[in-house]
């Protein structure tokens, strides 16, 4: 055979054991975890060996057909290029499961003694992989053989059989981990908070006229949360306890608070609050105040979407219900308030008839809250949503509701 034939022969049984190496990886990846982690340093080295290795053969054994010059460069890197796609590339990845134990099996079986001969200096390897700012022998999708998580999502998305609905889930469930608890919080100017001093009477009104079953407690400050008072915690004491329902004080009742910071993962704080069995956490700012709050459901509707009940209904903005008397929703503008009423209203950072309700109290308005500006009485009627926020608000000129009073 001439010594080119001999230069292809060599490069292709070293692709063949690169391909190999790479097939390994991604059966341990599968099948394997600690094997991936003790043997993937080692399949990562021989794998790199053998492609540069196969690949100088190549460039040789066409050098010596060619002669030396650009016109080696094109068929070389061709044929490297097709013999990387297909069993470097693209077989490891189609393997199915069953082959892949049995490939896992055989690399355990080949690299326990190579991996102990070598001792010290194979410990070593793992050692400067692990270092590594990407280190680590799962760290890189095609270096581990593990198959990447976008790779998977995009896989997913391509089977005719996934409803459209059923992807953009798996694409939620996936960015979970990247998504931080800061930008799903409820934040705190939306949260009503509790006295500790209240009694059980006015946190029971609190909890019924606001719509939560869950109100965070407060000490000195709305940055000190001292506890989580429980709806059904309230009502159980005052059914056993009647004689102390003006008496009492919600810190009787009320549960230890969560805290977590507003950059935690949320992942991550969904199997935190799984494992302590709590529907509900205060977030802290770097500084250590209350940031927010965040649920369950916030985490959920992260996947699913928002989460809407039977409650949830569409209001017209403005509704007139007589002369100068009017229910709007809260989310209804400043801008449009005056134009309907043909007033001029001044309140800055405000952009919502809720907003100006709440701007004017100097906390978040509940059903019943009441405040007058510019000649308008505003009366909160309504919590809507399963955050309860302000649903409608009822506008009155203060001429019309002074004649209603008389």
């Amino acid at each position: 055979m001439p010594a080119a034939g001999w230069l292809l022969l060599a490069a292709t049984l070293l692709i063949i054991a690169a391909g190999w190496c790479a097939g390994a990886q991604s059966a341990l990846a599968r099948t394997d975890s600690d094997g991936l982690d003790r043997y993937g340093s080692l399949l990562t080295l021989i794998r790199v060996c053998a492609e540069i290795s196969g690949a100088v053969l190549v460039t040789l054994a066409f050098a010596h057909w060619l002669g030396g010059g650009w016109q080696v460069f094109l068929p070389a890197v061709g044929v490297l290029l097709v013999a990387r796609y297909v069993l470097i590339g693209v077989g490891p990845r189609a393997m199915e499961r069953q082959r892949a134990e049995r490939v896992a099996a055989t690399a355990r079986r080949l690299l326990r003694p190579l991996h102990a001969a070598l001792g010290p200096a194979s410990r070593l390897l793992d050692r400067v992989t692990g270092a590594l700012p990407f280190g680590g022998p799962g760290a890189d999708p095609e270096l581990s053989g593990r198959p990447g998580v976008e790779d998977l999502v995009d896989y997913i998305e391509s089977q005719d059989e996934i409803e459209p609905g059923e992807r953009e889930m798996v694409r939620s469930v996936v960015e979970l981990g990247d998504t931080i608890v800061r930008e799903v919080m409820v934040p705190r100017t939306d949260m009503v908070f509790l006295e500790r001093d209240k009694t059980l009477n006015q946190a029971l009104s609190l909890a019924l006229r606001s719509g939560f079953s869950r109100i965070p407690v407060t000490g000195e400050s709305t940055d000190d949360v001292v506890g989580m008072a429980y709806l059904k915690d309230i009502v159980a004491w005052i059914m056993q306890h009647q004689e102390a329902e003006e008496t009492d004080r919600v810190e009787k009742v009320m549960r230890p608070a969560t805290y977590v910071p507003d950059s935690k993962p949320v992942d991550e704080l969904l199997r935190q609050m799984q494992l302590m069995r709590i529907h509900v956490a205060i977030v802290i700012d770097e500084y250590g105040g209350t940031a927010g709050l965040v649920t369950i459901e916030d985490i959920l509707e992260e996947i699913v979407g928002e989460i809407a009940d039977e409650y949830d209904t569409e209001q017209p903005p403005v509704e007139w219900l007589a002369p100068g008397t009017a229910r709007v929703t809260a989310r209804l503008p400043v801008t449009d308030l005056e134009e309907a009423f043909g007033v001029s209203i001044v309140a800055e950072d405000v952009e919502t008839v809720g907003g100006l309700l709440a701007h004017q109290l100097g906390r978040v308005p509940i059903a019943g809250s009441e405040a007058t500006v510019a000649g308008l009485h505003l009366t909160a009627e309504n919590v809507a949503g399963r955050r309860n926020k302000l649903g409608t608000v009822l506008i009155e000129r203060v001429e019309e509701a002074q004649r209603d009073q008389d």
